[in-house]
């Protein structure tokens, strides 16, 4: 049976080689933080993995006293707090552990591969816990800080509702004011994911809801913090404040994870304050939300990752023809290819911690890139990261399709994430039309800039072919850009519309091709001083970047062509 394994030496190759986050963070030596790094993953082995398989075989009841989660997540849990692990990035004045985003996102994604649906309730709460600290009040931040960090209170996110899905302008929510100053909520949301559980012992609300004086659609929606016990003076949980769990949705993966519907004010007696101003709740919330994204893009890396992982043991130890399975041609190709893409995705979402500690030091300049890249992470680490586990089932045969291995409970996990924290679509959406066209295509160029001037590297010339793809990729970038441009002020929106999908899945191959043009460049500067296990490794990133060209850049050729010659309005088409 395959093993619990983090590939540890491409973590460290990418936080330390490649974007050296030790430059980030003061007082602390790389040895320092490679040790928080292998610290967290000998926790997460021991005490989050060995969840797995219960928290998808148990999962979670509602009973007459609440949610209650499979029984190993509370030990983990206990663990995971009592360790420490909540601090992770946060200041050490409010019981954190200073370190660089790089480190979070990376310490994040292993947590993620070994029990995602354990690992959103912590996810959540730091989800919660940033908005809060980003646009509360100093009272709310000082109240609320603290018991969050320290694992007593638990937070969520509230959008959804059944008549408001991705249009989160329609919700019917109200925020009634009340004379003490707060509001009286009243309304029911759905797929809350963290909604309530035992391991909390309360759960902070984020609720999106409308004033008596809100517009219709988004401009007319504030943020609430709602508590499901109220708060009493010294800061400890009192009586009910009417919020309840109604229902638990029943779903394809994600088992452990308590996906709620959450009825507020059911008896009238829900209360909420208002976090930031009145009618700025959409802007408020997605604080909460981009961070949400960029996890979702973590969600499909990890599981991608450690899918791999298990695959690769698994063909190192099954026989077939008088030999292990992986020296067949086939099985070796979709092994390889797994790996390209579980380590591209890893390097895409390191980058994108990059820039929030360059942007934390200082530079202001990268904030564009970071807004172009996250609906990437989010919609092409999603898609990509189900299509690798159901790869792995493939590579584990009949034994991948049974629960025996677990390979097939990562594909049941990571689905929904190309489907919540908004549509994969609505990301394309989102991609095209405010982060290149509302941009006037300046983040987009400046990326495409700096793919270009690392082209001219000294080795580029032992890659000739794949940085030819790349090359060719950023030209018909260019004509596709033109081209939605002409769209555009012809007021052909839906022509836009139709291929935003296969254009942000056009950038994602190649921004992963750059970054893994950049680590192979890297792994030959290091590859003459190695011996060993990390010549192994380094000669792996060379393969890795000449696979992801052959057998995924190569795709753009394709889709290229797609949204250049195919001049069919689809809107006009029947389904």
């Amino acid at each position: 049976m395959a093993q619990y394994r983090t590939d540890l030496k491409d973590i460290n190759f990418n936080l330390f080689e490649l974007f050296q986050c030790q430059s980030y963070i003061e007082g602390y030596e790389v040895n320092d933080l490679k040790e928080i790094v292998n610290q967290f993953d000998k926790f997460i082995e021991n005490e989050v993995f060995p969840t797995r398989e219960e928290g998808d075989t148990v999962g979670v009841k509602l009973t007459d006293a609440g949610v209650v989660v499979p029984p190993s997540f509370k030990k983990a849990h206990d663990g995971y707090y009592g360790n420490g692990w909540m601090g992770l990035g946060y200041p050490e004045d409010i019981g954190g552990i200073p370190a660089p985003k790089q480190i979070y996102v990376a310490c994040n994604s292993i947590c993620n591969s070994a029990n995602v649906s354990y690992a959103m309730y912590p996810n959540l709460t730091q989800g919660a816990l940033n908005t809060i600290r980003a646009a509360g009040s100093p009272e709310q931040v000082d109240k609320y800080s603290v018991p969050m960090i320290e694992g007593r209170w638990g937070g969520t996110m509230c959008l959804t509702e059944a008549g408001a899905g991705s249009d989160v302008g329609a919700l019917t929510t109200t925020a009634t004011p009340l004379d003490n100053g707060k509001y009286s909520i009243k309304g029911v949301k759905i797929f809350i994911s963290s909604g309530e559980s035992d391991l909390y012992e309360n759960n902070i609300h984020l609720v999106l809801a409308r004033t008596p004086e809100g517009v219709e659609g988004t401009k007319g929606i504030s943020l609430f913090i709602v508590p499901r016990y109220k708060i009493n003076d010294d800061g400890t949980s009192g009586e009910s404040n009417d919020v309840k769990c109604t229902k638990i949705e029943e779903k394809m993966g994600l088992h452990g994870q308590a996906t709620c519907e959450l009825t507020f004010g059911q008896n009238g007696q829900c209360e909420g304050e208002l976090i930031g101003k009145e009618f700025e709740g959409m802007a408020n919330m997605f604080i909460m939300m981009n961070e949400a994204r960029l996890l979702c893009g973590v969600q499909g890396e990890s599981q991608a990752n450690m899918a791999f992982e298990l695959s690769e043991q698994y063909a190192r130890e099954r026989s077939q023809f008088k030999s292990e399975i992986i020296n067949l041609p086939d099985v070796k190709r979709m092994l390889l290819k797994m790996r390209s893409m579980s380590r591209g995705m890893r390097t895409l979402n390191l980058y994108i911690a990059s820039l929030f500690d360059q942007e934390e030091s200082g530079n202001h300049e990268v904030n564009d890139l970071i807004a172009l890249l996250t609906p990437i992470s989010k919609s092409f680490c999603t898609d990509e990261g189900f299509q690798v586990c159901v790869d792995a089932i493939q590579v584990h045969g009949g034994y991948g399709y049974c629960s025996e291995y677990g390979v097939e409970q990562y594909a049941r996990d990571s689905k929904i994430a190309s489907i919540y924290e908004g549509t994969n679509g609505i990301q394309a959406i989102d991609f095209v039309t405010r982060k290149i066209l509302k941009d006037q295509g300046k983040a987009i160029t400046k990326l495409a800039t700096m793919i270009q001037k690392d082209l001219e590297s000294p080795h580029a010339a032992k890659f000739k072919s794949e940085v030819g793809f790349i090359a060719k990729s950023l030209a018909k970038a260019q004509e596709i850009l033109g081209a939605y441009t002409k769209k555009a002020s012809e007021k052909n929106f839906n022509g836009i519309l139709a291929t935003a999908t296969d254009f942000l899945n056009y950038c994602g191959n190649l921004t992963i091709a750059w970054l893994s043009f950049k680590s192979a460049c890297k792994a030959l500067d290091l590859i003459d001083g190695a011996n060993g296990d990390d010549k192994k490794y380094y000669q792996s990133k060379i393969d890795d970047f000449k696979i992801f060209c052959q057998h995924y850049l190569v795709r753009n050729s394709g889709i290229a062509q797609s949204i250049l010659n195919f001049e069919e309005d689809l809107t006009s088409m029947e389904v």
